[in-house]
């Protein structure tokens, strides 16, 4: 065989094995890459649907007076009222104004009180990215928080709080960043330390607190709240659970 084929033949031998280690070693660079990409994309989580909404209801001309089952607009809530003041809730407000909308207030709270709603039906699952969302509005250092009761029975409050003195705010929250306490629901006072991962799967009610006495009206101390919405996903509750 002449020399110049086969100097020919082996320059081309080499740039096939050359070529033959880069796609091998880009295809092992490529691989955790891809397969994390892969993974990420199946482990997606879904965002719940919403649970609940509830925006309040009051008769034309009613004016301020105390909250009762009558103020709920959605028939498949139930309300519910503790503390030892809880029956001092006041509803008010005007349905369509943005400036005084429907709206709880626990100005006449002359201890800590709260308020809790139940759907008859289903308990609700919590976990994931389940949040709240609601319209609040507060004076002097009162803050509103959430509560919820858990199919245990267990009471717990959470860390997170809102309210502006200026507005009416909406704001939205992940549960999943709320630390809790345990909630002594007749005298409305927080337990012990911190409740760390509580089972948020099957929760029984869901409401909210300034955990503080009212200072009656003006200016001074209380909190307003008004439509509240939930997202999460619905639980059917056994055969004996409706209308605890």
């Amino acid at each position: 065989m002449p020399r110049k084929v086969t100097v020919v033949l082996a320059v081309n031998f080499f740039i096939a094995l050359a070529m033959v280690y880069s796609t091998s070693t880009l295809a092992q660079q490529a691989g955790p890459e891809a397969a994390g990409k892969a993974g990420k994309k199946g482990a997606k989580v879904l965002r719940p649907q919403l649970f609940f909404r509830e925006e309040w209801k009051i008769a034309p001309g009613a004016g301020e007076h105390p909250v009762n089952a009558d103020a709920v607009s959605n028939p498949n809530l139930e309300l519910k009222l503790y503390g030892t003041s809880g029956k001092q809730i006041q509803e008010t407000g005007t349905p369509g104004d943005e400036n005084d909308p429907v709206h709880m207030w626990s100005g006449l709270c002359e201890t800590p009180c709260a308020l809790a709603l139940r759907d008859k039906s289903n308990y609700v699952d919590l976990t994931g990215l389940a949040r709240i969302r609601w319209v609040t509005k507060v004076s002097g250092f009162h803050k509103v928080h959430p509560i919820i009761k858990l199919a245990d029975g267990t009471w717990l409050v959470g860390d997170y709080a809102d309210g502006s003195v200026t507005d009416w705010h909406e704001t939205e929250f992940s549960v999943a960043d709320v630390r809790w306490l345990r909630l002594d629901i007749d005298k409305v006072w927080t337990r012990g330390t911190i409740v760390e991962k509580p089972d948020l799967s099957k929760v029984d009610e869901i409401g909210f607190t300034d955990l503080m006495p009212g200072s009656g009206h003006g200016q001074g101390g209380w909190s307003d709240v008004g439509k509240v919405e939930v997202y999460g996903k619905a639980v059917k509750r056994d055969s004996g659970g409706a209308g605890q």
